[in-house]
């Protein structure tokens, strides 16, 4: 079930969230250092970690669910998010170099599907980011965070989840060490929990990351009986 669009939101406003976007965003930085050239695309709510691809890319772009809603992005300039069903993204066929998958694997009903549909627009030799709650972490367990709703992964999990759906897993990693709390104390601390978290403690991190390339070897999938690009979003959409 996918998070309403207005906590999501919330959420990212709040100090805990300025601190989980950082320590999230860091490490996708760490795996895609450079898109220059590239096309990418943020799928669930990923906006809050593509503004430094903004810069480089040849094109920045965001689809948020219609079951969850959306918000114009970014604050300022064009809109470049759109509102979609994730079993028919409005994108032609291996379209996209880079897709980012944040706050999507966790919550949709229909995630084979909606993998195919990432597989298919994805470029030959595109990658894939996927971001999932780590099962094993105490984030997926607490309802007062975006993470602690809908499905978890295990880091094998999530492996198996990109190869069953046509992706071959390159690498992965782990962020969010910090404990979901409000806590000025804990929030300050935040960097030194990432250093120990990242050397001793692993498998207990708030999220888990795969990178994935696209198998083009494999199969086309089943064509979507019916694809449909919803209208554009409406100059007077709540903030």
């Amino acid at each position: 079930m996918w998070t309403d669009i207005i906590d999501l939101r919330d959420f990212y406003l709040s100090r805990l969230g300025q601190v989980t976007q950082r320590m999230i965003r860091r490490r996708i930085r760490l795996m895609w250092p450079d898109v220059s050239s590239y096309a990418v695309l943020g799928l669930g709510y990923a906006t809050p970690y593509l503004h430094p691809f903004m810069e480089e890319a040849v094109r920045v772009s965001a689809v948020m669910p219609r079951a969850q809603g959306v918000l114009h992005w970014p604050p300022e300039g064009a809109r470049l998010v759109t509102l979609a069903d994730e079993t028919a993204l409005p994108f032609a066929d291996n379209s996209v170099d880079r897709i980012l998958l944040v706050h999507a694997l966790e919550s949709s009903e229909h995630l084979r599907v909606m993998m195919r549909e990432v597989w298919r627009i994805l470029a030959g030799d595109g990658r894939l980011l996927a971001v999932a709650p780590n099962r094993r972490g105490i984030w997926a367990r607490s309802g007062a965070t975006p993470f602690g709703h809908g499905y978890s992964f295990t880091g094998s999990q999530l492996s198996r989840l990109l190869r069953d759906n046509m992706l071959t897993p390159l690498r992965s990693g782990t962020a969010l060490f910090v404990p979901p709390l409000s806590s000025q104390m804990a929030l300050a601390a935040a960097p030194a929990w990432e250093k120990l978290g990242e050397r001793w403690f692993r498998g207990f991190a708030g999220v888990v990351l795969a990178e994935a390339s696209k198998q083009i070897y494999a199969a086309t999938p089943s064509a979507v009986a019916s694809r449909r690009m919803l209208a554009p979003l409406p100059e007077d959409i709540t903030r």
